[in-house]
């Protein structure tokens, strides 16, 4: 397993609506293994394939206990309404609330190229909308106000205005303390 690097905002591929991946190989498994090991360096509880630079339609979630693959995702119920903070490892310092669907059902296969089918709520269903929105270039800064995204947007500006690029290298998590 290797650490990949994460695509920030201003990087096309975050733009990009991700194809579906036509089988689940082992390319797509080593893909998902290394998308798993930098979300977690990262200290995220999801990542999309395009985050790292890589358009297909492969998500990782870790919530409460619950970690998984979505390959070809796509939500086919959802019903209620929440609104709570959400933050994006590919927009760092940069938070909002954000209105969802509070329960959802997603179909996907997994990694070993399966179909599945689960029900979320809560945060869970919170990072999978999330993950399956930047499969499809959609950012969670879009899910706001064009006043609260201007005003976010150029707070990130005046942060990363000597960045000369959209990428950042994850370094690995310390190990934990005994």
């Amino acid at each position: 397993m290797s650490l990949l690097r994460l695509h920030l905002l201003g990087s096309p591929v975050l733009r990009q609506h991700s194809p579906e991946v036509p089988v689940v190989d082992d390319a797509v498994r080593q893909l998902i293994e290394d998308m798993l090991e930098t979300m977690d360096a990262a200290r995220g509880i999801g990542l999309a394939a395009n985050q790292v630079g890589v358009a297909k339609r492969v998500a990782v979630v870790d919530v409460d206990g619950d970690r998984f693959a979505l390959v070809n995702p796509r939500i086919i119920e959802s019903e209620g309404r929440d609104v709570a903070e959400e933050g994006c490892l590919s927009i760092p310092d940069i938070y909002a609330d954000v209105t969802r669907p509070d329960r959802i059902v997603v179909e996907a296969l997994d990694a070993n190229g399966m179909p599945y089918r689960k029900e979320a709520t809560g945060l869970k269903a919170r990072a999978i909308q999330h993950e399956i929105d930047h499969l499809d270039g959609i950012l969670f800064l879009d899910h706001l106000s064009l006043i609260k995204r201007q005003m976010l947007m150029a707070k990130w500006r005046r942060e990363h205005k000597d960045d000369a690029s959209f990428i950042k290298e994850v370094s690995a998590a310390p190990a934990p303390s005994e």
